[in-house]
């Protein structure tokens, strides 16, 4: 918990984009081919991405969709999700580039993925990845009223994986 406080601090500093990698952005296939969509996008203010951000408990902005991700960080994210049980909204950043950049405006944070857990601002894919090796994640999650797979995998053993059984000789 409090890494994520630190890392928000350095960023507001400016420390941390020095020691962030940059990434080439790459265009989805759609946007590639020079596609474009008839339907009227809407506008990302500030009230509206509030109101995405509480449409429920667990909520993040990935790139790509969680049955096919677009990039490695979003995947890791779905993963860790996944492992847990959470049920969660996701929305697209590739569907619209003023999605995109009002989020990280939204959130002051220069990277997606980006998770929401009960309308606050959690962080990164690294600093989920971070909570869910601390154990962080777990205690999170039950505040929210959501108990993890693995916590309920780990109080019954039994119904997590078979058990090698010999016969008594």
């Amino acid at each position: 918990m409090s890494g994520r406080l630190i890392l928000r601090q350095l960023f507001r500093q400016g420390a941390l984009a020095q020691r962030m990698p940059v990434f080439k952005r790459y265009e989805s296939a759609s946007t590639a081919t020079g596609t474009t969509s008839t339907t009227k996008q809407p506008t990302f203010n500030k009230d509206t991405l509030k109101q995405l951000v509480n449409t429920n408990k667990v909520v993040i902005f990935m790139k790509g969709n969680p049955e096919t991700p677009k990039c490695g960080f979003s995947n890791a994210v779905v993963q860790i999700l996944r492992m847990h049980g959470v049920q969660y909204d996701a929305h697209d950043v590739l569907q619209s580039d003023e999605l995109r950049q009002s989020i990280k405006e939204f959130s002051d944070w220069p990277t997606i993925p980006q998770i929401y857990i009960n309308g606050e601002f959690v962080g990164g894919c690294d600093i989920l990845l971070q909570m869910h090796q601390s154990g962080d994640l777990i205690e999170e999650l039950k505040k929210v009223g959501i108990e993890s797979l693995l916590l309920t995998e780990a109080k019954n053993p039994e119904n997590s994986s078979p058990k090698d059984t010999k016969p008594d000789q």
